[in-house]
């Protein structure tokens, strides 16, 4: 029954069209105060936000080093949407196992998430359930990436 009613939402566009309640003003923008890091924001109402489909090289772990590239993807993530409105568009899943909202994280039609793949600061990351089209348009990028050997395909 849930994988039909999905099937519902995704088939007559009614996922994309879903607003990010909670998370952001009236207008659906969201400022975001803090980077964390490469992959993980902070917005103007204290929820931290964890991109979908990315993963990008640690650097505030509590048990890992910062790796190769971490900074590299922080400053990314820093220029591209620290101090600006964004606009969160969801997923199957709206939180992850520590309560952060998973989110693409969208600067007028730029996808960040996308974005960080296609710079080679992420792998992408397929093997949570999420949007086929979405999975598709980040194993481009991804492609994309390796073949121009960018950051971590260097």
């Amino acid at each position: 029954m849930l994988a039909l009613i999905g099937w519902g939402l995704k088939h007559y566009g009614i996922l994309d069209q879903l607003q990010p309640g909670t998370v952001s003003d009236a207008s659906g923008q969201n400022l975001v105060v803090r980077v964390v890091d490469g992959d993980t924001l902070v917005l103007g109402n204290d929820e931290r936000v964890r991109l979908i489909g990315v993963d990008t090289p640690e650097t505030k772990h509590p048990t890992k080093p910062v790796e190769p590239l971490g900074p590299e993807a922080s400053a990314f993530t820093k220029r591209a949407v620290e101090g600006k409105q964004v606009t969160l568009r969801f997923d199957r899943e709206k939180y992850d196992r520590y309560q952060r909202v998973l989110a693409y994280v969208y600067v007028g039609d730029w996808c960040l998430n996308e974005e960080l793949i296609r710079a080679g600061l992420s792998e992408c990351v397929t093997r949570y359930p999420f949007d086929a089209s979405m999975k598709r348009r980040f194993r481009e990028a991804e492609s994309e990436a390796r073949a121009a050997r960018r950051g971590i395909w260097r």
